[in-house]
């Protein structure tokens, strides 16, 4: 999802009404951007979004409900079809590649569907994309917990003192090489996973930076195996108590 969308979103809410000419605007961005319920999606998440923006802070909380509402009373995604994938069938495992923003809306869209944790470990976090779904979660009460470099976390662009002020518990690998076999031995925590609601992984190459949706060759694989999930779910909880 671009950022072509929330801008257009912003300019209808100025006044708090969608004209028939912004309508049509809305629509016809739909048309040419949108081709599956998962973008519609992220769409949708994105006019949340927009809302959440444009209220105070308080009111915030009223809007992360409604959309919660909204996914129970109108779910996008295959379930939505009757007869493909129903409720209660296993989702297909799916693998993702960059430039574009597959992989990008595919983190979003697990972060966005998460109902009770996410565990992330993960090597930098700079595409703003991907920390607001983050705290979004966070703010549903999805109960986050993030893993990422020590040295990136300093980078121009990191997101991770974002995270740490919005209260999300954070760690980062240890430089003295503690929890490694050989302790004189350090480097980065390159890893780049994440674990929603103990039932679903995302790994592969792909760095969560703007690079890597727009200029870099990469990959993510979306899985329900219960193997590879339990044994990510072992290296995240390894790592947190090591670090």
């Amino acid at each position: 999802m671009t950022d072509e969308l929330p801008a257009l979103l912003r300019r209808t809410l100025a006044d708090a009404k969608l004209t028939p000419s912004e309508k049509a605007a809305l629509a016809d961005w739909l048309a040419k951007n949108v081709t599956t319920d998962q973008q519609r999606g992220v769409a949708r998440h994105a006019a949340f979004d927009a809302a959440r923006g444009a209220l105070p802070a308080e009111c915030a909380g009223v809007v992360g409900w409604l959309e919660d509402v909204m996914r129970v009373l109108a779910p996008m995604g295959p379930q939505s079809h009757p007869g493909v994938n129903a409720p209660g069938s296993p989702e297909p495992d799916l693998a993702l590649f960059s430039p574009g923003e597959r992989c990008l809306q595919q983190i979003v869209h697990r972060f966005m569907t998460a109902r009770r944790t996410a565990d992330v470990c993960v090597f930098t976090v700079t595409d703003d994309r991907i920390s607001r779904s983050i705290l979004d979660a966070h703010r549903r009460g999805v109960k986050v917990r993030v893993i990422s470099d020590n040295e990136k976390a300093f980078d121009p662009g990191s997101d991770v003192q974002k995270f740490r002020d919005a209260g999300i518990p954070l760690k980062v690998d240890d430089v003295r090489g503690r929890g490694r076999s050989d302790p004189g031995i350090t480097g980065h925590m390159h890893h780049k996973f994440a674990i929603f609601d103990g039932v679903r992984l995302l790994n592969g190459s792909y760095n969560w930076t703007r690079g890597a949706a727009d200029m870099n060759y990469e990959n993510v694989v979306d899985t329900g195996d219960p193997k590879l999930v339990a044994a990510f779910a072992a290296e995240f909880e390894r790592l947190w108590n090591a670090f």
